[in-house]
């Protein structure tokens, strides 16, 4: 038997949770004994993994469609995905493929030569482009995220060619096409379920080996009253919800409250998100500012180095999170990972897997119940203490050496090892 493998993902040139759980798998297999070949479409640099998160993938071969320094089309090359997949297997003799990725409908023939197939779910692509799940909340349309990137022209040209080429890529049913199903939440396996018919395991990622977990947080009564939240500048992270509705709720409930929020803002709609929610926060009465300095009721801060962020979640009180039907949550996992009390909303990865819906942080389902549980966490040093030792606690079991003896266990109870 070989021991070359395959980690197969679509985009390895940014950091992200599709790339933090494809760079440990590597590790994982690795750790097995096997020899991890990476594949994917675009040329990038594997040494920035040290950076972004404390893994070394640099010492792996790379194989890697022949575009040069062209990165335009992303959307579309994801159809292409299986093809450096193809000529891995070739050169390598690979005998196991991971991949995040669904369009690997050409590969599926390979197993009839002994290739088997791991498949990592982070969301059912069908959800968003097929017609049967629209109502859920789910679909293209409903999607926050889609329909601010691919609603309006070009984009939704743009959009219509990669969904009728789909097809022609995409696998039938992982269950049918792969060896192992794994996902990332319990959630999420709901929503697989939903689409296939069957569930897949659950491994949750891991957080980043350098990702700190506070062993002791900061104390209640040396914090400020700050709400802190992370992530890009993007519609379904749902700022403009926060500013517009919650903040001014908030600030009547208990007083002088600030709302800090990190966000990457790289991309010109990234910009445009952003901006607006400075102009909805302004007009809602709050004070804004990009400078933690001023004086304000609400600081966008984006692009905002660690260390920064950091000390804000050590001097915070609590970490909002206001994304609906989040897969997984990794900006959650990193508040919890500095003792940072978490309120997130009852739906998605987060609430099922990270907060265990409820009893490693709290939930809410309407701004009412949002203010309730923040103004809780704000003012009951009883209450904070006992969420910020459950952050802790949850952190300390989702490490990159509890995923890779997870995904170690699992390969050896299917007999893929």
């Amino acid at each position: 038997m070989g021991n070359n493998v395959l980690v197969t993902h679509h985009y390895w040139g940014s950091p992200g949770g599709g790339q933090l759980v494809c760079a440990s798998a590597a590790l994982a297999l690795e750790h097995l004994g096997f020899n991890p070949v990476l594949t994917g479409t675009f040329k990038f640099n594997p040494s920035k993994y040290v950076d972004w998160y404390g893994i070394d993938i640099s010492k792996y071969p790379v194989v890697t469609l022949p575009l040069g320094g062209i990165k335009a089309f992303g959307l579309w090359t994801r159809l292409f995905v299986w093809y450096p997949a193809a000529k891995a297997i070739n050169r390598y003799q690979a005998v196991i493929m991971f991949t995040d990725e669904e369009t690997y409908k050409p590969i599926v023939q390979y197993r009839d030569r002994g290739l088997s197939i791991i498949e990592y779910i982070h969301f059912p692509f069908e959800v968003v482009v097929d017609p049967r799940f629209r109502g859920t909340g789910l679909a293209y349309g409903e999607d926050p995220y889609v329909t601010e990137r691919y609603s309006r022209f070009p984009m939704n040209m743009y959009w219509g060619v990669f969904t009728r080429l789909l097809p022609h890529y995409i696998r039938e049913n992982p269950f049918n096409d792969a060896d192992l199903v794994l996902t990332n939440s319990r959630w999420t396996a709901g929503v697989a379920k939903m689409v296939y018919g069957e569930e897949p395991t659950v491994l949750n990622p891991p957080i980043a080996p350098n990702t700190e977990i506070v062993s002791e947080p900061r104390p209640f009564d040396e914090r400020g009253n700050w709400v802190v939240m992370l992530g890009r500048f993007s519609e379904e992270k749902r700022y403009h919800w926060v500013v517009g509705e919650l903040m001014p709720r908030l600030l009547k409930e208990v007083g002088p409250v600030k709302l800090i929020i990190f966000g990457g803002a790289t991309t010109r709609t990234q910009l445009m998100y952003m901006n607006r929610v400075i102009d909805l926060a302004s007009r809602a009465g709050l004070r804004v500012s990009r400078d933690l300095n001023q004086e304000a009721d609400v600081y966008v801060i984006p692009n905002a180095p660690r260390q920064l962020i950091n000390k804000m979640m050590d001097s915070g009180r609590v970490f909002l999170h206001a994304t609906i039907n989040e897969h997984w949550g990794i900006a959650v996992a990193e508040a919890m990972a500095r003792g940072l009390p978490v309120v997130v909303h009852k739906s998605g990865g987060a609430w099922s897997d990270l907060v265990e819906e409820g009893n490693t942080g709290l939930g809410y389902v309407n701004v009412d119940e949002a203010v309730d549980s923040i103004a809780r966490l704000l003012k009951d040093a009883k209450a904070w203490g006992h969420y910020s030792s459950a952050s802790v606690v949850k952190a300390s079991s989702i490490t990159l050496q509890n995923f890779i003896s997870r995904f170690s266990d699992l390969l050896k109870s299917e007999g893929l090892v």
